[in-house]
């Protein structure tokens, strides 16, 4: 199992993917916002996703596990 995580601080604005979703190789999984930007969160390989770790609104910061893909 390996994990999605934040490639920036911000905060999730739209998680894309859930429990079971199965993903490609850089499909965006999420949406961050920070500082005004919107940044893409992509799978690095593709898998299913085990578990959903975040919520639209929470805050991240650079590196936290966002996603559990297996």
């Amino acid at each position: 199992m390996t994990e999605i995580r934040a490639p920036i601080t911000g905060s999730v604005w739209k998680v894309l993917v859930g429990d079971g979703d199965a993903v490609s190789a850089e499909e965006v999984v999420a949406i961050l916002e920070s500082m005004k930007l919107e940044i893409p969160v992509e799978a690095e390989s593709a898998g299913t996703i085990g578990l959903v770790l975040v919520s639209e609104g929470d805050a991240v910061t650079e590196g936290d596990a966002m996603f559990e893909l297996e």
